[in-house]
């Protein structure tokens, strides 16, 4: 902890010293308007020499040694050197207090940023929009953004940079419907707008996937000429895919005057989370085609839309491609090939892979433990799991990979270990809670499934019953299966493959009346789904 000294020092030319826990010796380059190549802070020398050239009145070759400090990652020096200039009494400027508030920022110091605030005040500086820019992005970092807002309310001048540095920490705060509170103020009180600004405003709005605020604010963007903004289109496409309106997101997406390998990875990311696989696929080739050199980030958004067997040859071709190109397979690309070759039903080559990964981390775990699982392996994942924890690496074991284990344990019928996993997952819902019924259920304890499922009070939900049902195909058990399917049909009176999982259990149990009952049914169930694709063709050709 450092204790600035006053700055009368420089009003009335008097010496202060200041204590530190270890003395300081520097060494630097004569040149002191150069950026050097210095050690680490560590093995720097504190040489007076140095200052001692610098003239007194030469703030701008004091500033220029605190921005090497700063740009080297120096932070001690940083402080060490506006502490020279206030013993040496030479006048910190408009330009000094930002960068060393800057440096107590990055070395998380609220004191020392306290003692910059009391020297601003002195200085006069407190109204100046770089300190009092700096100062809100240390207050709202190492304090709290309300004392930040506090701050921001007193000062007499404001600009756009501190109105979006606000709304920024909002949003670092989780916050972001404050952050578009702040924006929205900006444009009542005709508060210059700039592409920054508007941008952190329609990020908020992907936040809060409020697709209604995200388009008043495509307006506004439109209104101030901003919308073919790079910066400010890349980010209504985000915002569009966030809130689910692929639709939208594709229009400003063939808008854009020249489109970069954000835009493309932001909208084929879009198109696989909404299902769009194939689009997502002509999209990553049209990048190709039109010299956009596809990141770490597009191959594990497009690699999800060849995860399943109709498209594995695709996935395989982005294999290649990545090989062949000598692109630097990150653990994030790694784990998307392996996750694509696990859900194409290629679980030997994401097994290769795996075993390649030196440093796995919780996802490279995860995916081959639910990948043996879904695989019909379940004792393997099981035992990969019980590997991971053994091992001697920092890997957290999170809920996610909780579930997996739970799911190749109910694989495998492994009753007292899916037990004790589900008990380590910290608030199960509903789907986990299926996974449990399905184990107990495989597993033939139908009384103890019947029983978890009071207690759990999850009787009402079809994804359970599903997971029951399984069991009974299994075990054989006719009359409780019927019974799960005639709760399915009343928990969903319109999904037509209840009544068909019905039709073929009365068929197995050779009941033909209800069979030819159950027929009828489904007829009316297909015919009213092709009379409503009929009613909305003609509804859509007569507008």
């Amino acid at each position: 902890m450092y204790v600035l000294p006053s700055t009368h020092a420089w009003f009335q030319h008097q010496h202060y010293f200041f204590m530190s826990e270890k003395p300081f010796k520097y060494k630097h380059s004569q040149n002191i308007g150069v950026n050097t190549n210095t050690k680490v802070a560590g093995e720097l020398a504190l040489d007076h020499q140095v200052f001692d050239e610098i003239p007194v009145s030469d703030t701008f070759a004091w500033n220029n040694l605190i921005q090497t400090h700063l740009a080297s990652g120096e932070l001690d020096l940083v402080v060490l050197t506006y502490l020279q200039m206030l013993l040496r009494c030479v006048r910190p400027d408009r330009h000094t207090l930002p960068r060393v508030l800057a440096a107590s920022c990055r070395c998380g110091d609220i004191f020392v940023g306290k003692q910059l605030h009391a020297h601003a005040l002195k200085l006069g500086f407190s109204s100046d929009h770089y300190v009092l820019t700096a100062l809100i992005d240390m207050y709202g970092r190492l304090d709290s953004v309300d004392t930040a807002r506090w701050l921001f309310d007193k000062s007499p001048s404001r600009n756009s940079v501190s109105w979006t540095l606000l709304a920024r920490l909002y949003i670092m705060e989780n916050k972001p419907g404050l952050a578009i509170d702040m924006f929205n103020q900006m444009v009542e009180l005709g508060v210059e707008m700039d592409s920054v600004a508007l941008a952190t405003a329609v990020g908020a709005c992907g936040m809060l996937k409020s697709l209604q605020q995200g388009r008043n604010l495509h307006k506004i963007a439109r209104k101030c000429g901003l919308e073919s903004d790079v910066l400010v289109s890349n980010t209504l496409l985000k915002m569009y895919t966030d809130c689910g309106s692929i639709e939208d997101a594709r229009e400003i997406f063939d808008r854009m005057p020249s489109k970069d390998v954000i835009a493309g990875t932001t909208i084929i990311n879009g198109y696989v989370r909404k299902g769009g696989f194939n689009e997502a696929l002509k999209l990553f080739r049209q990048m190709n085609m039109d010299g956009l050199k596809p990141d770490s980030l597009t191959f594990s958004s497009v690699l999800p839309a060849c995860a399943r067997m109709a498209a594995h040859k695709h996935g395989k071709e982005i294999h290649g491609y990545l090989l062949r190109n000598i692109i630097d397979l990150n653990l994030m690309v790694q784990n998307a090939v392996m996750d694509m070759y696990v859900k194409s039903g290629f679980i030997e080559y994401a097994s290769r892979i795996f075993t390649r990964i030196k440093y796995k981390d919780v996802i490279s775990w995860t995916v081959m433990v639910l990948g043996y699982s879904l695989h019909g392996q379940g004792a393997h994942g099981v035992d990969l799991f019980c590997a991971m924890k053994n091992s001697n690496s920092t890997i957290q074991i999170d809920q996610v990979t909780y579930v997996a284990v739970l799911h190749a344990c109910s694989t495998a019928r492994m009753v007292e270990q899916g037990k004790f996993y589900f008990n380590c997952i910290k608030a199960p819902n509903v789907s986990n809670c299926s996974i449990m019924v399905a184990l107990l259920a495989r597993a033939g304890l139908f009384n103890e499934a019947r029983i978890f499922i009071e207690e759990r009070k999850i009787e009402r939900h079809a994804e359970v019953l599903r997971a029951l049902l399984d069991g009974c195909r299994n075990h054989q058990q006719s009359a409780l299966g019927r019974r799960v399917i005639e709760q399915l049909c009343e928990l969903e009176p319109l999904n037509a493959e209840n009544y068909v999982l019905l039709s073929n259990w009365y068929a197995n149990s050779t009941r033909w009346d209800m069979v030819d009952k159950l027929r009828q049914t489904i007829l009316i169930f297909s015919f009213s789904s092709h009379l409503g694709r009929f009613t909305y063709y003609l509804m859509f050709t007569q507008s």
